[in-house]
């Protein structure tokens, strides 16, 4: 066993945590961890890891969804599965091309094709692992098991070939079709967006906001007034919309003679002067005149002059330019009037094409190209950017007298997530999956699948999924899976091709590489027009695509690992943050119910996000949070974990996150922890060498104690063991950490600190060997369940704990990483299997006793501190009243924990207050409890409420017990519409009372300070100093010494108090009494400290000495010279020694000319007459 050397005082976590990695690394631990549930053929437990992108470095929201991950994972390897945990990596996308984009100065796609896709692609392969290494240097610095070896990328040709393959399923199954799709577009990076992507930049920006007016075709003098804060759309609008059932109204501005088409709730719009508080009704009519009113259906059809000509004479351009309607236009803003322009809104888009004025999949007016500019469709503003625009294009408005009003609106917007730049919203042409038609279908999928918290499956994702619309999977991009499509000119003959060898087989052509500048060169002969070639579509996959592809595409499904991926599919366990539910999550549900009617997975854990300190998102910018990187260094991974697993983001809420709650969880969590092992292993290596015997774990010496404290801590071990595997089986991390940190409370504030005194051996060997028994088996039980939650803490543990295991032995030779697994033989902790709970070692009695104790023992603590009495001055009596206690809790208290209860407090007596004593102590209060009585009352409340708060103590104790109170005509039922609450009402200013939170206990102590009780204070302080002395010279318990004190001239007040406490003293110093300075302590004694305190307001000096000879008076100096070098350790009582000094020969007996320490010749010679 490792000697107390080798456990430093203060352990510095970070560091050690360094040392563990290094290790684990060293000897392969993980993959050791791996190997032996392979050969052990233990049931596998498929997780899927989503792949993050690899072009920045991990952030706090990768460490928590990480570690959430590891503890998940950890668990079903310690509990009998075997797990693979393979990293992944997504690598095609966005973020990697706007990376490239920047750096080559790339602002449009016609500058890729110059370059050459090959050489764009091969820029972009270069930089998407680049911070694998430091993403892997933090994932296992956090101790998170993850096997970056057999990683999957999304570029891998594998991977790319295995989404093939999905895409090829869905087409055989006629979900994919081709379309329009109006979609938030980046013109910074010249790409549309998912809605998910769109949704997480939004910023405050002021706009143009304009009205303007749209002359009827009938009547050039009447105009329809639209609203817009998308100046530049103007030119594509190709039609207006009113509300169908919304009252409009054609009125005259008597200002300007101008008639103009609204919505009557919307006058205003035009007269801002009828917003203003003190506008009255009446005022109207010097404003306008109302000549008509419409219900909406009435406009419909009506023609109007377009703004611009740009698409007047267009092929289509007859349906164009009349008034449409449709429910999505409000009264709450604008006109009531929305212009449409269906390439540049979503809502345009599905009104136009309903109406009739575009058609599915055909061409419409989009004069803008793919990063934002106009085209020379626009002559006006061709070559602009389109929010650049907006000026000169009202400018223009303005001067064809179309312009009614121009402001500005302050509002919310969506910006690119990787550009921050504003984002538009345009239409594409786009591949789709027909999502719709598969969404109760998905609903139903969904609903076999458990999700933690579920508030997230049955609200935010079930509602996305029950609003699902067809997918578009395309991106006119090139760095990505390319889109296998090949199809002629006309799209009349489209072929999909699902694999690398049926390419060859339609084509000739053999690749090795899916990438766009391999597979956009092969062509395949068509066979509808024999002699002509079918080319490769432009596109390239959504990278969401990819990742919902994942659960195949990881293990190159189905062209390898059939079995092994229809076996583990569903898989047990995903999670991630609380924004995948428009992401990852609903990507994989998507597919896995196209593909196989089944949902991609069975349990879901949604994380929240971490913010920073202040609630706002963490920012580089802004540096408004620290390195994790750093946090992790100072206060190690273990704090980390903790923090972030015992925190409400675990619950997908949100937390704020403060370095000061890891370092709280290092305070509060680990150092007791850590000091309480320290503490084992110290009384361990002091019994061993007291007893001269090697301490060796004994389950039924356990079981054998009949300590309570024992039985209790041995209760609660099992309990939360039970509780564990209850929580973690239910995947609720967010219940198991407040559990496992009160334990680690549990364990170290009171099982340690209550039996100090008995682990140290002060009250015998064998009672200290069974203590240290019980401390062990808890510890170990602890370590090891634990040891998914923080991994290195419970490593460095067990590798000091396993010692003391006899099948330690058995390690050498490579059998601690060998099955079968064991404690002690197993080289680290995360190789065995997690206890299971002892039903037999549950005792409900035992907790509930214990935590009655506590109870007790706080709540005298408080009624101490009301007084200012210092726990170092005893008190005459504690007094309890509890209500209805069973008799397990009182035999309990007043039984084998009473002597606890009078040691932590401090008292010379404890009583349970009898039931039919109470009403002498206490006052049962009653209050209604009027959120439920208040109505049943009504105009009783007052009456009623005076007749309870004014019952006596035995009415109401009765009312309670019997559950119910009569008042006149009224009944109420005492358990819920009742507050009851004890009051101490004992009389007496030597009282001082506390009672519990709900009323239900209340502690009396006697806070009489007569001089019998102020001396026993001052003894134990003087205790108190003598033990600091002991600690400050770095003596251990068993170490003997001699205490000497000495008071200022003429005081006795410490020495009374040592002489009427001489018994409490022996006690607490292992016979050892103090004695005065003066009178006993020998002048060739070696001080090893001493100190000048306060006892009370009293100067003392105090000393502490090696043990030696007090000799007798008048003793030959060569004799007392030749004594004092002696140690009495080796002498016992009434023994003889012989000496010859200066040729005389000496014959000294123990007892008559020295004595084995001052207080046996204080004790014979009477020279401190209180001995």
């Amino acid at each position: 066993m490792a000697s107390m050397a080798t456990l430093p005082p203060n352990l510095k976590f970070a560091e050690t945590e360094e040392e563990i990695c290094a290790k684990w690394s060293e000897e392969e631990t993980f993959k050791t961890q791996d190997r032996l549930s392979k050969d052990r053929g233990d049931k596998v437990y498929t997780f899927y890891d989503g792949p993050p992108f690899a072009t920045g470095l991990p952030h706090y929201g990768h460490i928590l969804a990480g570690t959430i991950k590891d503890v998940i994972t950890r668990y079903a390897c310690m509990n009998g599965y075997q797990v693979e945990r393979r990293a992944g990596w997504d690598c095609h996308g966005l973020p990697v091309e706007y990376e490239i984009d920047q750096r080559l100065n790339i602002t449009h796609r016609d500058q890729v094709l110059e370059m050459g896709i090959d050489k764009y692609n091969e820029t972009c392969r270069s930089i998407v692992s680049r911070y694998t290494s430091e993403w892997e240097k933090t994932v296992n610095r956090l101790g998170r098991w993850i096997d970056f070896e057999n990683d999957y990328k999304t570029m891998d040709v594998n991977f790319m070939e295995s989404v093939w393959w999905v895409f090829k399923e869905l087409f055989k199954k006629d979900m994919v079709y081709q379309g329009y799709k109006v979609m938030p577009f980046s013109t910074a990076c010249g790409t549309p967006l998912s809605n998910f992507e769109a949704g997480s930049n939004y910023k405050d920006v002021r706009d143009p906001a304009i009205v303007c007016a749209f002359p009827t075709a009938e009547d050039p003098n009447v105009s329809f007034v639209a609203w817009t804060t998308t100046p530049w759309t103007i030119p594509s609008n190709l039609a207006l919309c009113v509300h169908p059932t919304m009252e409009y109204v054609k009125l005259k501005d008597l200002k300007t003679e101008k008639v103009f088409i609204l919505a009557k709730n919307r006058i205003a719009q035009l007269f801002p002067v009828m917003n203003k508080k003190k506008f009255k009704k009446e005022q109207e009519k010097e404003l306008f005149e109302i000549l008509e009113t419409y219900v909406g259906s009435e406009l419909v059809g009506k023609k109007y002059e377009p703004m611009f000509d740009y698409f007047a004479n267009k092929p289509d351009s007859g349906e164009y330019f009349r008034v449409l309607s449709d429910t999505y236009v409000t009264d709450d803003s604008g006109t009531g009037i929305v212009h449409q322009a269906p390439a540049f809104g979503e809502d345009d888009y599905r009104v136009c094409l309903k109406h009739g004025i575009i058609k599915k999949g055909g061409e419409m007016p989009c004069p803008v190209d793919s990063n934002g500019i106009f085209t020379e469709e626009v002559r006006h503003v061709k070559g602009i950017h389109v929010k650049a625009a907006d000026d000169a294009l009202i400018k223009l408005m303005k001067e064809k007298k179309r312009l009614v009003s121009k402001d500005n609106l302050d509002h919310s917007y969506p910006f690119c997530w990787r550009s921050d730049t504003p984002l538009i919203y345009k239409a594409v042409p786009s591949w789709f999956i027909k999502v719709e038609e598969i969404r109760d279908k998905i609903v139903a999928n969904n609903n076999e699948t458990y999700w933690v918290p579920s508030s997230v499956k049955e609200g935010r994702f079930h509602n996305w999924l029950t609003d699902a619309r067809d997918w578009a999977v395309s991106r006119n991009r090139f760095w990505g899976t390319p889109i296998p499509l090949w199809a002629s000119e006309d799209f009349s003959e489209v072929i999909c091709v699902g694999s690398i060898a049926e390419l060859a087989e339609l084509s000739g052509v053999t690749v090795d590489d899916l990438h766009r500048e391999i597979v956009d060169k092969v062509q395949i002969p068509s066979k509808k027009f024999p002699g002509q070639m079918l080319k490769r579509v432009d596109e390239v996959f959504d990278c969401w695509f990819e990742s919902g592809s994942m659960p195949y595409a990881q293990k190159h499904y189905p062209f390898e690992n059939k079995e092994e991926f229809e076996a583990g599919f569903p898989a047990d366990f995903i999670a991630e943050g609380i924004d995948q539910t428009r992401g990852w999550f609903y990507t994989l549900m998507v597919l896995s119910t196209a593909l196989f009617d089944r949902p991609a997975f069975k349990n879901c854990i949604t994380n929240g996000l971490v913010l920073a300190a202040d609630g706002k998102k963490m920012s580089k910018r802004l540096q408004n949070y620290p390195d994790p990187t750093l946090v992790i260094g100072k206060h190690g991974a273990d704090a980390l974990r903790m923090y972030l697993i015992n925190s409400p983001v675990v619950r997908a809420e949100s937390l704020k996150f403060q370095e000061s709650g890891v370092v709280g969880v290092v305070k509060e969590v680990f150092l007791p922890w850590y000091n309480g092992f320290r503490f084992f292993m110290q009384n361990v290596e002091r019994w061993e060498m007291l007893n001269d015997a090697k301490f060796v774990p004994s389950l039924e010496k356990v079981r054998a104690t009949t300590n309570p404290t024992d039985i209790w801590i041995s209760a609660a071990t099992q309990e939360l063991i039970r509780y564990v595997h209850q929580e973690m089986n239910a995947y609720r991390l967010y219940t198991v950490m407040p559990a496992l940190v009160n334990y680690v409370t549990q364990l170290t504030n009171w099982y340690v600190r209550l039996n100090r005194d008995r682990l140290k051996g002060l009250e015998g060997s064998s009672e200290a060997e069974t203590g240290l028994q019980v401390l062990y088996d808890i510890l170990l039980d602890v370590t090891i369940i634990m040891a998914p939650f923080t991994p290195f803490i419970t490593e460095y543990l067990y590798q000091h704990l396993r010692k003391l295991q006899p099948s330690y032995n058995d390690a050498g030779n490579g059998g601690g990483i060998s099955n079968p697994i064991l404690p002690g033989k197993s080289d680290s902790v995360h190789f065995l299997r997690l206890p299971s709970y002892d039903e037999s070692r549950l005792n409900a009695a035992a907790v509930e006793a214990m935590e009655t104790l506590q109870m007790i023992v706080e709540q005298g603590r408080n009624a101490r501190e009301k007084r200012n009495i210092s726990l170092k001055t005893p008190i005459y009596s504690v007094n309890v009243i509890l209500r209805n206690p069973s008799k397990n809790v009182i035999d309990g208290i007043t039984g084998p924990l009473k002597n606890y209860i009078l040691s932590e407090l401090n008292a010379w007596n404890f009583n349970v207050v009898p039931q039919e004593e109470e009403e002498q102590w206490v006052k049962m209060s009653l209050l209604p409890n009027l959120s439920i009585l208040g109505k049943k009352l009504g105009e009783k409340t007052k009456p009623v409420s005076k007749f309870i708060r004014e019952m006596s103590h035995a009415d109401a104790m009765a009312c309670i017990e019997s559950g119910v109170l009569t008042i006149e005509d009224i009944t109420i039922d005492t358990k819920t519409e009742i507050l009851s609450k004890l009051a101490f009402s004992k009389e007496g200013t030597n009282w001082e009372a506390t009672p519990s939170a709900v009323g239900d206990v209340v502690v009396a102590i006697d806070c009489t300070q007569d001089e019998a009780i102020l001396a026993a204070g001052r003894a134990r302080e003087l205790v108190n100093h003598v033990q600091k002395l002991r600690k400050a010279a770095g003596l251990d318990v068993a170490d003997i010494v001699e205490i000497f004190f000495q008071e200022e001239e003429g005081l006795t007040v410490v020495e009374d108090a040592v002489s009427s406490n001489a018994d409490t003293l022996k006690t607490k110093l292992k016979g050892i009494m103090p004695l005065p300075m003066n009178a006993c302590k020998p002048s060739w004694s070696v001080v090893l400290g001493k100190d000048s305190v306060d006892v009370t307001g009293f100067k003392v000096d105090v000393m502490i000495t090696r043990p030696t000879f007090s000799l007798k008076d008048g003793l030959n100096e060569g004799v007392v010279s030749f004594l004092s070098a002696l140690n009495p350790a080796s002498y016992t009582e009434g023994c003889t020694i012989a000496c010859t000094i200066d040729g005389k020969g000496y014959s000294l007996k123990e007892g008559e000319d020295f004595w084995l320490n001052a207080v046996s010749k204080a004790k014979a010679t009477k020279s401190v007459a209180w001995l």
